[in-house]
């Protein structure tokens, strides 16, 4: 049994879901269950439209959805009554937003689970059409989640018992098709595991079922050896371990959600990045023990659009307490930190978002000098074999001797080399990086980009 998961763009279009279907078509006899994304960029309608609804304009929100309504079954191909269905609860939802005129995470949850639970019913209805024994199951059914909506969290025992006595037995017998992203509390009430959960869905499934591999399958090759939006040389990666891959996803590499490989550790299940535009790319496969490489990193991973946040304080130089003061803002605020370095009177760190960056401000300005850098970027190098190789630091900062770097991070973890650059300098860098540690790629492990 293995899990498929295809994202948003592989799901985008009638084109593209019977692209989906020939490729599940080749693998039926694994008995897949396959979990997909929203349509496109369905989610962002959702929510716009609620938006519009609860600031009043109950006439545009519903315009809205009738328009996505008409994008749907255009791009979604003949569909049963159970589609337009979901659009009539849909609309009573949005009206019902348009009286109270407040979007809380509930409603949130409730209004942006939509995409995964029409985009599912039109695929297995896609798949029927298409030749394939495949049936419909409901997410909300089997992932069982706390209450915190809109990042709600697995209940493991419970889901993992429900995958396994109910919808393994299925899927022993039927292609199932699910919507990732979606769950729901003990009482039933829906709720979604955050922006890109459906690649934890799929893992979650995998590791419920005991699959023997979990697909994800999106529009890139795999992961590569650096950020093809910010330099478009980088070699494909053949194999690489769940550490790096979890590091590597954290600090920016948008082809895998972090939280993905968690379950698949639990359960040692590797995970595969596949392209759903070039099936015959053998993409990038994800497993627990690293194969051992020539080149010391596997990849560059990149943050855009950091904050660099410096304070200072000599009242508080030795002071008991005076990080957990610090902390305790960012806590206050709901503000996560990325990277940190620390001397006697002064911390630096990091954070991507400035939501409450003025009141973090404030309050740590009662006890500190604080200054702000924005507009930085975190450049993160990652492989197992950093900690074991002499002279690395040095070869990393001569190559980007031109940079002027505004931080350093080592040391919190043995798999990457973290710094910060102006954004203006993270493209400079990234290729003085690349050509000094992946000119000559190892071939067990990378598969050379072909020269322009």
């Amino acid at each position: 049994m293995i899990v498929m998961k295809f994202g948003g763009s592989s799901v985008e279009s009638r084109v593209a879901i019977d692209r989906v279907a020939t490729i599940v078509a080749a693998r039926a006899g694994r008995h897949p269950i396959v979990v997909v994304s929203a349509m496109g960029k369905t989610t962002n309608r959702l929510l716009a439209l609620a938006d519009h609804a609860v600031r009043g304009d109950r006439d545009r929100a519903l315009t809205a959805l009738k328009e996505l309504e008409q994008f749907t079954i255009e791009e979604g191909g003949a569909v049963g009554g159970a589609v337009p269905a979901l659009f009539q609860e849909l609309a009573e939802l949005v009206k019902g937003l348009a009286v109270l005129g407040e979007l809380t995470p509930r409603s949130i949850d409730a209004i942006s689970a939509f995409g995964e639970r029409i985009s599912s019913l039109i695929v297995a209805e896609a798949f029927r059409r298409n030749g394939l024994d495949a049936v419909h199951a409901d997410s909300r059914e089997y992932i069982v989640t706390d209450e915190r909506h809109t990042q709600a969290a697995p209940l493991y025992p419970e889901t993992y018992d429900r995958l396994k006595t109910k919808l393994a037995p299925i899927a022993s017998r039927q292609i199932v098709v699910m919507g990732g992203f979606i769950g729901s509390t003990r009482a039933g009430v829906t709720t979604t595991l955050g922006r890109g959960g459906s690649d934890f869905s799929a893992s979650i499934i995998g590791a419920g079922v005991d699959a023997e591999e979990i697909q994800i399958w999106t529009d890139v090759d795999g992961m590569l050896t650096c950020d093809p939006r910010i330099l478009p040389v980088g070699h494909r990666v053949r194999v690489i371990s769940f550490s790096e891959a979890a590091e590597l996803a954290y600090f920016g590499a948008k082809v895998l959600h972090p939280s993905t490989v968690l379950p698949a550790i639990d359960k040692n299940i590797p995970v595969l990045i596949l392209n759903s535009r070039r099936p015959e790319v053998e993409g990038t496969r994800i497993v627990s023990q690293a194969v051992p490489a020539k080149n010391v990193f596997k990849s560059i991973a990149c943050k855009l659009n950091i904050t660099l946040v410096h304070i200072k304080s000599t009242r508080m130089l030795m002071a008991h307490g005076y990080l957990r003061r610090i902390f305790e803002v960012f806590d206050r605020y709901q503000t996560s930190v990325d990277l940190l370095a620390t001397s006697e009177i002064s911390v630096s760190l990091t954070v991507d978002t400035t939501q409450y960056i003025d009141k973090i401000i404030q309050d740590l300005s009662e006890y500190a000098e604080v200054t702000v850098e924005e507009g930085s970027a975190i450049i993160c190098l990652v492989g197992e074999n950093i900690g074991m190789t002499p002279g690395i630091a040095g070869r990393v900062f001569a190559s980007i001797k031109d940079v002027n770097v505004r931080m350093i991070s080592q040391g919190a973890s043995n798999l990457n080399l973290s710094f910060v650059v102006d954004g203006g300098d993270l493209r400079k860098a990234v290729a003085a990086l690349h050509d000094e540690f992946f000119s000559d790629p190892d071939a067990q492990v990378f598969e050379r980009k072909p020269a322009a």
